[in-house]
Formats: C-alpha cells, structure tokens, sequence
C-alpha cells in the first residue's frame, strides 16, 4: 500500500502545475503530523540533480500534506511495464543516477528506506528520487521503531533489505544500496530477483535464496555489471558496497570486479565479494583453469542446502572446444569435462576439476561426440566412422565397431555395460557391449528420412534412449523416444532440438529458439505427466545440424554454450549486384532478426530482441532513429502491405501443450507503419504461421504455416474481406517455404523439397492448380521478385544469389539464370525464414550480418544446477 495519495493540483500563487501528497492517516498517526511536518522541511534542503525537491507542507483539516515539482514524463515503474527489458546502457545510466542522489542524501543523513521503481521518475529520460520526505521524517521522528512496533515497515517486499525485513532498528544507506540493486535487476531482466504470491513469500525468499543469474536471463549484460549488482545484493550489509557511489564506480569500470587474462593456465578470480570468494577459494574450486584461456568464474556463491551456482567459463584460441554436435560431455560426478578441441588433428582433451591445464587424449585424432561410461572410468566417442572407447587414464583406444555416424550421429551408453550408436544411414540405432562383440540392431525406421536420427540419450536402467529427429536439410526438429523392451518409437516433443533425463524425474528439452525447458516425464509409461517450465536461454544449436550445445551430469552438473557467436550484436548491411557491401547504418546494431523492405526502399521494419522481449520497429534506411512499432513483447516476421501503410507480424503466444512454454504464434496481426491505430488481427490458423506475405493487391494474405515433423509446412492463402477460411495454396507431403506473390499478383512463387532438394518453383496465383515451372536447378530457397516481375532473386547452395530472368506473358517461362555474388560467411541466413530483401530498383540487397566474431566461445558452467529445477518445478 502507498505510503501517502498523490493529486495533480496547480499552485496558483505561481501559476504551475504541482503533485499534492496526502500521507495516509493511519501513517500519519504513528509518526505524528506536527512532528512530520517539522522533519520533513528538512528535505527542502536536499539539492540535487537527481532529488525531486519540496515546495511547501502542512496540515488542512487533520489533512497532512506536502507538495513537490510535478513532472512532465513517467514514473521507472511505468516504463519498465511498458518495456519489460531496458536497453543496457539506459538501465545503468538511470541507475548510475539514482545512486548519485542516494550518495548526496547519505552523505547528509538521510536514508530513503524505499527505493523502488515507483519512486523514480524519468524527466527527458533522467531520473529523479521521489519521496525523500517520507524517509527522512520516519527516521528522524523515530518512525522507523514505531512503525515496526505496529506491525508496519517503511519499504517494499521485492526491494527490502534482509535486514530492513527483519526489523532492524539501525538502518545504514547499505539498505538503499540493495534496493537500488533490486531495481537494476529488474530494468535488466524484466522481475525483481525475489517474487511470490505475498508478501511474506518475497520476504522469505529474500532472506533465504540467491537471486538467479543475470547474464543467464539475457547474455548481453557485461559481466562487471552483472557482478556489481550481485554485490550489491549481498545480503549481509557489511558484504555490499559501503557507499552508493562505489556501486555506481563499479557498474562504470570493468576491471574494478572482473580482472581477465589470457594467458595460459592464469586462473580468472571471482569478483572480491566478501565470505563468499573465501570459501569457494578454500575448496579449491577456483582454480579451473583450461588451455589456453582459464576459466573465468564469474560469480561464486554459497548457501545452505547447496543451491545452483552459474559461472562462465572463458576459453582461448589454441585449445578450445569446438562448436559442433555433441563437442563435449560431463562426467556423471561433474568433475571433468571432456571436449573435442576446434584446431587439427580434432582429438579429445580432458579437463579435471582443480587442474589448471587441460590433457589430452592420447588416440583420438578426429573425435566426435565425447561421452562418458556411467562409472566415469571411460569415455566413448566416434571417429572416422568408428565407435570407439578409452580409459581417463590412458591406454590404447579400443574400436568397437564401424559404419556409425559421427556428428549429428553419436552414441550413449547404458546401464548395462552397452552402448548404442546411430548407424552410417541415420535410420537406425545399433546396439554393442562395451567389451566389443558383434552388434546387434536395436532399432529400425526407414521412414526417417532427411537429416535422419541423432543425438542419442540412454534412459536410467536400459528403459529407453531419447533421439532427435531432424528433418529435411533439419528445417524441422522433433524429439523422440524409443521402448528399448518393445522397439517401438514414440514422437514425444515437435519442433524440439535435443532432450536430456534428469533424476528429478524430468526431462530438459531445449527448442528451436535457444529456450531450455524442463517437464515432469514417466519412466514407466515413457510419457511426459505435466506442463514445462522454462530454465534455460539462449542455448546455441550447432550450426546446420540444429544440434543444442549441452550436457548434462547426474549430479547435477550443467554446461552449455550460452548464445552463438555474434548471435547478440549484427547489423544491417547493403549489398549491390556486384557484391560490394556496406552497412545500412553504422550506429544501429544489436539483437536484430527478421526484417523487411518497405515498397518505396525507404524504410525497414524489423524484429529486434529475443524471445520475450522481441518487437517490430521501423526505421529508415540510412541514419535515422528508429521507432517501436508493436508491443506484444513476442512479435516477428514483419511484412509490409503493398501501399506502404501496414506492417503484418505474427504474434507468439503461450502454447498449450504440455511441452511448450510459449509456442510459435497462429495468429497475425497489422498495425499503421506511422504507430498510430491499435492492432489489427487480420487471420488466425490452427497451425503455427511461419512466414508472412501479402498480394499486391490488398486481398490475398499468403502464409506459411509449420506442419512440425510432418514438414516445414504448407502455403496457405486468407481472404482479407469476406470469406476469412484459410484455403490451401501448395499443400503436399513435402515442405514447402518461403511463399511470396508476383508483383503483378498473377503468380506465386516458393521452395519446396519435393525432388529430395528444395528447389525454387512458380505457380498461377490464386489459382494455383493451373501450372507449375521450376525455376532453379541445383538448388535453390528463398525466392524474391523485382519491382518489375522481370526477375526471381534466389539463394542457391553455395550460398550465392542468383537471379533468373523470367517472362510472364503469354505465359510463365525463364529465359536464363545467373549468380549474382556470394554471400560473405558473415551473413546471417536462416533457411527456415526469408533471411534477406531487395530494393525497388533491383540494384540494392539487405542481410543481416555479424558486426564481428567473437575472440572467445562464451560457456555456461552451472554447479548443482538440480536445485533450480527443483525450486522452479514444485512452486
């Protein structure tokens, strides 16, 4: 409950607007209205740039009241609600500034007690601190020891001190500290890093639990930031900072918390945080070093009943993991990490716990899919074909059989002292001991073609394995289970990547987007018994292979390579028909995706962030600010309408199966390209929409739907205006993408896999039954039209951008084809979306591409990481 009633009133001895504050009776009852009155004068005094000052108070009719500046702008509360994820830059600022007005109160005896979003309002987006007033006449009147005498307490559940909860009666400005890193938790992540049901849930969580990670949450805060405001939510004072500036100094310098090196074996040390960086010193724990790069423990933290502890782990350039399937594993204790090092000759390198460097494995040049026996003694993995083993402690390797595939492929092993590997054809699981011998088939489905079966994953006691299944060129992705008793399979979770057992008595499944998920499943019945929680972000799939980059232990030991490289920071670039590139504007870069070309190449519309905190925005080509158009927090794919005035976008929303946490959106949505208007939902399908288009003509909205592991989907056409049933465009048992109308509207051109290779085709649009022409050869996706239907722009294999000149009179034909350019590796191409435009002249090309790659693969290692899914899952 606020602590007083704000009105707007207008002072009209000055003839200005200003906001009357009337303090709640029961609270001015306690501390005493004449006594309040007389202290909070003293907050006239308080003159600071960041302090919202006092104009005058008094008492009308047993009424106290006090009257401060009214302010043209919003409350911190207001935008956060509106933005759910500030940008970095605006949410240290702002914080930066709210501690310099905490800092000049301090220093002149004032404490606010009550720092929360409410309390800070944004002028001209600069912050100033309300409600000093109240601070200092509860202390100074001695309302801090009446207050808890009467069961009140000035301050806020989610933002409360463990000490201002408790009661304390001596209360410092290390309490503001915390609140104040309370806030910038929440502008950074979207929540307050303690929530529940009520308040006394928040209060027992904020004295018993550790705040979740940051950088886990959203992978673009710096790691001096993230260690700053972890700090300052230590909960003993004495282990936060003393002052407010030091916490602002902090969140400015990152060397101040985080001191990095690169030299071989160098341990990188936690941020000096008190009791904490102690003990985990003292258990030796920090001195995980790896190759060339250390490993850089960026938090260290204890507590009762060991809860989940999150680091990264820094790797340099000569010996570092590579990024492909299953490049490493976690040994069942979590003491050792074994992974296929990037650099010639490929083999295996060994890294245990408390040895600064890593070793490698004598034998195994040109290893994949490193996995460990149950009892940790040795490690399988596949190489030139082969399923092989060795011991930690050295040895020979021994081959125990051939024809088994590598990469996408793998191999698990069982309880029973068995492995079971994915054959050469990846249509089947081949099953041999682990003392050699011949092998025998423990499963068999020729109806999994295309990408085939990988990554497998044996169940506890030899119940069952788990696999994934990949698609066609793995544009679709879904995880199945296999009765290792009666062979038969089971599709268990469509449009996943990857699935892990968990002796919870889970599974973790991570989806196409980079989201972990976790979901109570049966051992018995091979069924999953409930609905997923989310755990995880941004897990980076293996390129092509669409493979997650994790393994797990039975201890509950996690690591994961946490965002792909560059994934967080890309720009829009430009290409001409010669290849020459340049950037659209060198200024905007950052979590850009999808995007489009206005009709008149003037403007882009684009979908920035990730997951929950992805909007379209448009901006014009060239510099210029851009301009957030839609505020769903889970909109993608934009497409323009043919005169420019519309943007359509699909809408994300929460799934209703058990398996999805948020599923792709059914539902498309317009909104005015100028942000005025509301949205407009313009079709809803039963099946998830993929890809977005319109006919020139206004009446036709094409899509692309996803069919899950039944195919990428089909193209589906909905009438705007009358008749809204969706009609089927191409539908076939092949996948068929990337559906965009001719310019003209008589024609319809897409991908579609039905040769065995997506190639690009064209058909009569809306009557697409009339014909149909091929018009790449050799392969070919994403087809876009010129401005004058003279040309289909496409992407071949190579990657390169081909253009077929085409005429469309008397009827269709292609009179030639040529390549454009190739595309720089840099680029950005996702072949499951239309991943590029072309200007209306025809002359100008737009990608996203990687601002530059990163130095160093980015690793999450998470310690008794069971904790978190247990606390998430039975709340």
């Amino acid at each position: 409950m606020p602590d007083s009633r704000e009105h707007l009133a207008h002072d009209l001895k000055h003839d200005r607007p200003v906001a009357l504050k009337v303090l709640r009776p029961e609270l001015a009852a306690i501390l005493g209205g004449e006594r309040f009155l007389k202290e909070i004068r003293l907050t006239a005094n308080l003159q600071h740039p960041h302090i919202l000052g006092l104009h005058d108070s008094g008492e009308a009719d047993g009424v106290v009241y006090y009257v401060m500046p009214y302010v043209e702008g919003e409350s911190l509360r207001e935008r956060i609600n509106r933005e759910r994820q500030l940008p970095v830059e605006d949410a240290v600022r702002i914080a930066s500034e709210v501690a310099g007005a905490l800092d000049y109160a301090h220093r002149h005896g004032v404490v606010h007690r009550d720092i929360k979003p409410e309390n800070i309002l944004l002028h001209d987006g600069s912050a100033l601190v309300a409600d000093f007033g109240i601070a200092l006449a509860a202390s100074s009147a001695g309302g801090g020891t009446r207050l808890t005498e009467t069961g009140m307490s000035l301050g806020t559940p989610h933002y409360m001190a463990p000490e201002q909860a408790m009661g304390e009666r001596e209360i410092t400005g290390r309490a503001d500290v915390y609140a104040l890193g309370c806030v910038l938790y929440e502008m950074l992540t979207g929540e307050p890093p303690f929530t529940g049901a009520t308040a006394q849930a928040i209060v027992a969580r904020v004295l018993t639990e550790e705040p979740r990670s940051i950088a886990v949450q959203r992978r673009t805060v710096p790691p001096h930031v993230e260690s700053a405001v972890l700090t300052a939510l230590e909960k003993l004072p004495a282990d936060r900072y003393a002052t407010a500036a030091q916490f602002a100094e902090a969140l400015h310098t990152p060397g101040a918390t985080l001191r990095v090196t690169r030299a071989p074996g160098t341990l990188l040390p936690p941020p000096a945080r008190g009791p904490s960086r102690a003990t985990w010193i003292a258990a030796g724990l920090a001195v995980l070093g790896l190759g060339a790069g250390a490993w850089g423990w960026l938090t260290a933290r204890t507590a009762a009943r060991q809860p989940a502890s999150w680091h990264y782990i820094l790797f340099g350039d000569s010996v570092a993991p590579a990024l492909g399937s299953q490049s490493f594993g976690v040994s069942p204790d979590g003491s050792m990490i074994a992974f296929r090092q990037t650099n010639p000759p490929y083999d295996l390198w060994l890294k245990r716990q408390g040895d600064l460097n890593p070793a490698r494995v004598p034998g195994t040049d040109r290893a994949q899919n490193p996995v460990f026996s149950p009892d940790g003694r040795s490690i399988a993995f596949v190489a030139d074909g082969h399923v092989k083993t060795v011991s930690i402690t050295g040895g020979a390797p021994l081959t125990l059989a051939d024809s088994a595939a590598g990469g996408y492929g793998g191999v698990t092993w069982i309880d029973d002292k068995t492995l079971l590997y994915v054959s050469s054809g990846l249509t089947e699981l081949r099953r041999i001991s682990a003392g050699g011998g011949p092998s025998t088939v423990a499963f068999h489905d020729s109806t999994l073609v295309g990408g085939g079966i990988g990554q497998p994953v044996a169940l506890p006691g030899g119940r069952g394995v788990l696999f994934e299944y990949c698609g066609s060129q793995c544009v679709t992705m879904s995880v199945h289970v296999v009765d290792l008793h009666t062979g038969k399979r089971r599709l268990l979770l469509d449009g996943m990547a990857g699935a892990w057992y968990l002796p919870t008595g889970h599974l973790l499944f991570v989806q196409r987007d980079g989201t972990g998920l976790v979901a109570p499943f049966d051992l018995g019945t091979l069924e999953i018994t409930g609905p997923a929680v989310p755990m995880l972000t941004d897990v980076t799939l293996s390129q092509g292979a669409a493979a997650p980059l994790l393994s797990v232990s039975g201890n509950g030991t996690l690591v994961y390579v946490g965002g792909a490289p560059g994934a967080d920071d890309v720009q829009m670039v430009q290409v001409t028909r010669t290849g020459i590139v340049s950037p659209v504007d060198t200024g905007w870069h950052g979590a850009l995706n999808s995007f489009a070309l206005s009709p008149d190449g003037r403007q882009l519309a684009v979908g920035v962030g990730v997951n929950g905190g992805l909007n379209i925005w448009v901006k014009p080509v060239g510099r210029g600010p851009a301009s957030r158009l839609s505020f769903g927090n889970s909109d993608r794919r934009p497409e323009w309408s043919s005169d420019g005035r519309e943007v359509a976008f699909i809408r994300d929303s929460l799934g209703s199966s058990a398996f999805a946490s948020s599923g792709p959106g059914n539902t498309v949505y317009a909104r005015p390209a100028d942000g005025s208007g509301t949205d407009r939902r313009l079709a809803k399908l039963t099946r998830p929409v993929q890809e977005v288009g319109w006919s020139h003509d206004g009446k036709w909205l094409v899509l692309r739907t996803d069919n899950g592991s039944r195919g990428a989907g089909d193209v589906v056409g909905v009438r705007l205006g009358g008749d809204s049933t969706p009609v089927d465009l191409v539908a076939s048992p092949f996948s068929e993408m990337h559906p965009v109308v001719s310019p003209d509207g008589r024609w319809i051109a897409y991908a579609s896999d039905e040769s065995g290779a997506f190639e690009v085709y064209v058909r009569p649009f809306p009557n697409t039954q009339g014909g149909r022409w091929q018009v790449s050869s050799g392969g070919g996706i994403e087809p876009r039209w010129s401005a004058d239907g003279r040309e289909v722009f496409y992407l071949d294999p190579g990657p390169r951008l081909m253009s077929a000149h085409v005429s469309v009179r008397p009827t269709f034909s292609v009179s030639s084809v040529q390549p454009l350019f190739t595309l720089p590796p840099q680029f950005i191409l996702d072949t499951f979306h239309q991943t590029y435009d072309v200007s209306p002249d025809g002359r100008t090309f737009y990608f996203i591409s990687s601002r530059a790659p990163r130095q160093e693969i980015r690793i999450v290692w998470v310690e008794h990481w069971f904790s978190d899914v247990r606390a998430r899952t039975t709340r």
